[in-house]
């Protein structure tokens, strides 16, 4: 089981950790810090390159502590909080598969986060090497996916209405 969340936590977590790069350093295709700032402008976070840099250091920083294995709960609500939001600002309305833009790939990434954060870390991590894995207690980690929810429910509301512009 160790060897199996090893694999799991260091794949979930670099996949989030390049997710986080395309918002903040444009790569892997990725549009930065400005270009994606753009794009949640639209989507009525404002100001959007704030916005931007905070999904991508929340994304980044949640992916490397997976990969770790590294303070689970703080990764666990980074990566639940910012998927909240791609599913309420992006995602949702557009059905359940990637092929339609739907909610597949952050409920996929979510439900990861979710799920690694209830089974704990494994021995082959660093909060297990450290010592800290035995804090993470279930109501720990329920607690830290309830956080991350209701981070990005909050972070949704923060969102602004275009103002039309006269013309």
């Amino acid at each position: 089981m160790n060897e199996g969340l090893l694999v799991v936590r260091v794949v979930f977590g670099a996949l989030m950790a390049a997710h986080g790069s395309q918002k903040l350093f444009g790569w892997f295709g990725g549009y930065g810090i400005a270009g994606t700032g753009g794009f949640f402008e639209q989507l009525g976070f404002r100001p959007g390159p704030l916005f931007a840099a905070l999904a991508g250091v929340s994304e980044a920083m949640g992916g490397v502590l997976f990969a770790l294995g590294l303070f689970q709960p703080l990764a666990t609500i980074a990566i639940v909080s910012v998927m909240t939001v791609a599913i309420g600002s992006v995602h949702a309305g557009h059905g359940i598969f990637a092929s339609t833009n739907g909610i597949e790939v952050p409920l996929l990434y979510a439900s990861v986060a979710a799920a690694l954060a209830l089974t704990g870390p494994g021995t082959f991590s660093l909060d297990a090497a450290f010592g800290f894995a035995s804090l993470w207690t279930p109501a720990v980690s329920v607690l830290a996916i309830a956080i991350g929810i209701a981070g990005g429910a909050g972070n949704l509301l923060l969102r602004r209405r275009a103002v039309p512009q006269a013309v």
